[in-house]
């Protein structure tokens, strides 16, 4: 048996840190503050180009069409940003559902 189960569907969607993004926070470590979160953009977001200063983040699409540089990626695509880096901007064709993961405090700057 897992030591730790979370059912999605009891939890509630949270406003994230942009407008059209919501967040499903899954599971916080409490010791160092990272979160496993399902994210949900809805079609037409826009996430400017930023940076996490104190966590890697692991992102997998689960649903939708998401746009990088120009290029779409839909689900089964897996991004990785590690800490510190600049990423984006990034922008929702559809409406994104992904898991991601972050192994710190979600702090954004």
């Amino acid at each position: 048996m897992f030591p730790y189960v979370a059912l999605a569907k009891d939890k509630s969607w949270q406003p994230g840190p942009y407008p059209g993004v919501e967040l499903l926070v899954l599971h916080k470590h409490e010791a160092t503050g990272g979160v496993t979160v399902l994210r949900k953009f809805h079609a037409g977001a826009i996430i400017p180009a930023h940076t996490h200063p104190l966590a890697n983040e692991w992102a997998y699409v689960l649903s939708g069409e998401w746009d990088e540089s120009g290029v779409a990626y839909g689900a089964g695509t897996i991004f990785f940003a590690p800490k510190g880096v600049q990423h984006g901007p990034h922008a929702a064709r559809t409406e994104v559902v992904s898991l991601t993961v972050f192994d710190g405090p979600l702090t954004v700057v």
